[in-house]
């Protein structure tokens, strides 16, 4: 998401290459354009080559392009109400950031100042979320007459909230208890949600990228709220999007980059979300699986199927590293670094696992 004529369908359309409408004009992108991304992961193409499998199934994410908002938003303008609901279902925000000039793309404001344009956002967010909270104290203050002790605290949690929107403070970041931050997910704020800024740069500055000046304002402006900055050159991955193999490496190389934006942008939402994968190898499938960080193994089965959660017996787990190293399952368990974990093992970023069930 982000103001209009920042680059956001441009980029959607070079990770997702799923053609949404660009134009030169606000609120070109109506309804959300929702495109499916492969996750890339090297280690699943040397998985591949070990147990030369019928097919090999990447992990995968949905982005969501979002129309362009704009200051009052959050009072219905430019549909603003309408867009504003589009990012309460969504688990995270990429807020695209215009950080390049260029006399033939209009912006909103007239000039081109990111902390400005970041800002202009984040008011809007807070706003609506402002209103959230007010019609639920309104609520909770008529269901706390019928004397339930639970409702004092809920109204001195949402009196709290209402003081930090109040502030232009928003609730991501601040430090919530467990029971806190259950009630906060009910309420679907938008303040509430993890934000990855990516700053859109012009092609010919993104080999510098980390030098531009707009670049390291947006950077300055997201350390405050403890958010990580991706620059990119949405034109540019957009060339990026159409080539494959050797001429993409080349192209990339060329332009002084090592990996895609997609590449980037996808490893720091997996961080941002507290993600991790493992893989399931065998001749039919090598397949990744994603799930969040600190999930035990019957859980992570379920992820496959609930049958294999309802009737966990035990995990056969091996790194993916010592997998690689052994050369084959056969010979990692021949070397013991195969083993049998039971229902309390936490699935650590790249287990290989198979798992064991009755159902």
């Amino acid at each position: 998401m982000g103001l209009p004529n920042v680059g956001k369908s441009t980029l959607f359309n070079a990770i997702t290459r799923a053609g949404a409408e660009t134009a030169n004009y606000p609120f070109c992108t109506i309804d959300p354009n929702v495109g499916v991304v492969q996750v890339p992961d090297e280690r699943l193409v040397r998985l591949a080559e070990l147990f030369h499998p019928g097919r090999v199934v990447p992990a995968v994410f949905e982005f969501v392009d979002i129309a362009g908002l704009v200051k009052g938003a959050s009072h219905g303008e430019g549909l603003g109400n309408q867009f504003l609901s589009h990012i309460r279902e969504v688990d995270a925000i990429v807020h695209v950031v215009r950080c390049f000039e260029d006399p033939d793309i209009t912006h909103v404001a007239g000039r081109v100042s990111p902390v400005d344009d970041i800002e202009t956002i984040n008011v809007e967010l807070n706003l609506a979320d402002l209103e959230t909270v007010e019609r639920r104290i309104e609520k909770t203050r008529r269901l706390r007459k019928s004397g339930d002790k639970r409702y004092d605290w809920e109204l001195a949690l949402l009196e709290r909230i209402q003081r930090l929107l109040e502030e232009g403070k928003g609730v991501r970041g601040q430090a919530w208890s467990e029971e806190e931050s259950k009630f906060l997910s009910d309420l679907h704020l938008l303040t509430a949600k993890p934000v990855l800024y990516v700053a859109n740069v012009h092609e010919r500055d993104v080999a510098t990228a980390w030098e531009h000046p707009m670049v390291q304002e947006v950077r300055r402006r997201a350390r405050v709220e403890g958010a990580e900055v991706i620059p990119v050159s949405a034109r540019l991955e957009a060339e990026i999007a159409e080539l494959e193999g050797e001429d993409r490496d080349l192209f990339l190389a060329e332009a002084g980059l090592q990996e895609s934006g997609l590449d980037r942008i996808t490893r720091a939402a997996y961080k941002l979300l507290g993600l991790i994968t493992y893989f399931t190898a065998g001749e039919k499938e090598v397949k990744a699986w994603t799930i969040v960080k600190g999930t035990k193994a019957p859980q992570a089965a379920g992820v496959i199927h609930s049958d294999f959660e309802r009737g966990f017996i035990r995990a056969e787990v091996v790194s993916y590293e010592d997998l690689v190293r052994a050369g084959s399952t056969v010979a990692a368990r021949e070397q013991g670094l195969l083993r049998l974990e039971g229902k309390d093992y936490v699935v650590q970023d790249g287990d290989v696992m198979h798992f064991r069930f009755n159902v």
